[in-house]
């Protein structure tokens, strides 16, 4: 809840029938590849934060808006894809490309900021936030990212910086590990050497354990 705000402005009280499920990581990690196969293999909703059609203003506030009005387009993204989820959650699975936690780490990394900083500016709203049950962070050698954005036939501006800039790409991968090593809910997934298929497979399994009643749960599976 917003304790702070009115009435008008708090989140719908819906029930919960599914897993929660928030992908994390830097462009050409493999987010929106694996979030279709587990979709699929879910039988769920997924969507991306900032959702669509609101995702095609990206290009425009990165390039003109000022650091305060583009974190305010982003997390207004993220409310809008807690609603998403809430939607999704009242009859199953839901699975988010990117959450909150890329709100932070990106506009941290690109403004030069730390994450407790952008947290704090945001803090106000996050209780609107629908709260993952697993955050996948996905973790991929900075050389085959590089190579994945090059290679992509929908580069955008962002990742061309991250292609040029390497320090950036360091300090963008520091700042998802900073927030991970906090977050109760991370599950690390290494992705180097495995088809999304397999990561899909290795999720999958994963979520349907998280879903049994609490006596019928095996052990969970290490991250990997």
């Amino acid at each position: 809840m917003t304790a702070r705000f009115t009435a008008a402005y708090q989140p719908a009280d819906t029930p919960r029938s599914g897993i929660f499920v928030v992908l994390e990581g830097i462009s050409a990690s493999g987010k929106s590849t694996l979030a279709a196969h587990l979709a699929e293999r879910l039988g769920c909703d997924t969507f991306h934060t900032v959702p669509a059609p609101v995702s095609d203003l990206q290009p425009y506030i990165n390039s003109r808006a000022r650091a305060l009005p583009q974190l305010a387009f982003y997390l207004a993204g993220a409310l809008h894809a807690a609603d998403l989820a809430r939607h999704a959650l009242l009859s199953g699975h839901a699975v988010a490309d990117r959450y909150v936690n890329s709100v932070i780490a990106n506009h941290a990394a690109v403004h030069g900021l730390d994450n407790a900083t952008v947290a704090a500016a945001i803090a106000p709203f996050t209780g609107y936030l629908t709260q993952p049950d697993i955050t996948v962070y996905l973790h991929t050698d900075l050389d085959e990212l590089t190579a994945r954005m090059t290679a992509k036939p929908d580069q955008s501006a962002a990742d061309r910086d991250l292609i040029a800039n390497r320090a950036l790409l360091r300090r963008l991968a520091e700042h998802y590990n900073e927030i991970a090593a906090t977050d109760p809910t991370a599950y690390h997934l290494h992705t180097d050497g495995r088809t999304p298929a397999q990561l899909a497979d290795h999720l999958t399994d994963l979520i349907h354990a998280m879903d049994q009643p609490a006596d019928e749960r095996r052990a969970p599976l290490a991250h990997t």
